[in-house]
């Protein structure tokens, strides 16, 4: 199965500089493929100490000069926050510097502080993801970019340098939702589930997806992949200590970040599944959210852990899994264990899980069928 290596890079409490923080992260980027992961993944967030991650192809052609093998996925590039053509132009260079590495996650966003601080419109976001999603996606195929839509006006230009390959089968959206299903169906775009909700909710999205994307092309869509924050201790009782301190406080910065307890997002369109969040934490208390967000991640013994990751890629019949091993204010030496610990026992048992294929992507070193898909 395949298996990728998710960094974060938060600096929570800045107990550290951020500098320090880059590096060790940068750290476990470079150990990645020797370790035997996959593929790395890194979010994409602005202005806070959530994640110091707001320029993600840059960090990844980092990395694709570090690496020889290793694919490199954005957990996601937020659409309504660039320019369509910038973005279409950075992918396409990023696929140009890896050799055809590059894994395309999108998404449209959620953080109000970030949207702010772009001036962009929080209501409008779910039309310009659509708008932006179709011409990006288009003119990575094509190598032309031209829309007419309600927000984006964009008149012909041409994608250069010429995109490298077909992004189709190697893009994700980063969430499924009734109104964004039809779209991602009819794109051709596979779903990465970042463990944020209930798993019964996720399986129904995720069923109703695959009908419809079966019914728009006529075959079944790419697994999708599951992103989990995961602890991993040599006794059960040091793993109970990492989900009371460090996925608990990753699970409050992201209540800090989104805000959501803010019953305001009722008055944002396109929000209003995290309105009626907020009225449930209003109800039942913060404190109480951040244990049920904690308690979808993964923690344990490397036994439990294997367990408990391989139990959720069965559930929801995925292809990949993506593993994030420092969060929530770990200092180094924390980190450093989990990491050794994850790709020591857990890791060798994941890849050697047969799920029938892999993302959808083909990796080649061979240049003769790098072409094949672009215009």
């Amino acid at each position: 199965m395949h298996t990728g290596l998710t960094l974060a890079f938060q600096n929570l409490d800045r107990r550290r500089t951020d500098h320090e923080v880059l590096l060790t992260e940068l750290g476990y980027a470079q150990r990645a493929e020797d370790a035997g992961f996959d593929s790395l993944w890194v979010p994409e967030h602005h202005f806070t100490n959530y994640e110091l991650t707001p320029n993600v192809p840059l960090m990844l052609a980092w990395a694709a000069a570090q690496t020889t093998r290793l694919r490199l996925g954005t957990m996601v590039s937020v659409l309504p926050w660039q320019d369509p053509v910038r973005t279409a132009e950075t992918f396409s260079v990023l696929d140009h510097l890896s050799g055809g590495r590059a894994v395309l996650g999108i998404g449209r966003g959620l953080g109000r502080v970030e949207f702010e601080g772009f001036g962009v419109e929080m209501g409008e976001s779910r039309q310009r993801f659509v708008e932006y999603a179709e011409a990006i996606l288009g003119a990575l195929e094509s190598g032309v970019m031209e829309y007419d839509g309600k927000l984006l006006k964009q008149s012909r230009v041409e994608i250069r340098p010429d995109p490298y390959k077909s992004y189709r089968g190697r893009t994700f959206a980063s969430a499924v939702s009734p109104e964004s299903i039809e779209l991602m169906a009819r794109l051709g775009v596979g779903i990465m589930v970042i463990a944020q909700k209930p798993w019964d909710k996720v399986e129904a999205e995720l069923d109703a997806y695959r009908k419809r994307y079966a019914e728009l092309n006529g075959e079944q869509p790419p697994k999708p992949i599951i992103c989990v924050y995961t602890a991993v201790a040599d006794t059960e009782a040091g793993a109970q200590e990492m989900r009371e301190k460090y996925l608990k406080r990753y699970a409050m910065s992201t209540v800090e970040h989104y805000e959501f307890d803010n019953v305001g997002f009722a008055q944002i369109p396109g929000y209003e599944y995290y309105a009626g969040l907020s009225r449930n934490i209003a109800k039942h208390g913060i404190d109480r959210f951040a244990d049920f967000l904690a308690d979808l991640q993964v923690w344990g013994t490397p036994e439990q852990v294997t367990e408990t990751l391989l139990s959720y890629v069965d559930r929801l019949d995925a292809g990949g899994i993506l593993l994030a091993p420092t969060f929530g204010g770990m200092p180094p030496e924390v980190s450093d264990r989990n990491f050794e610990l994850l790709t020591d026992e857990v890791l060798p048992v994941l890849k050697a899980y047969d799920v029938g294929g892999d993302l959808g992507v083909l990796y080649s070193g061979d240049t003769t069928s790098a072409k094949a898909g672009t215009r």
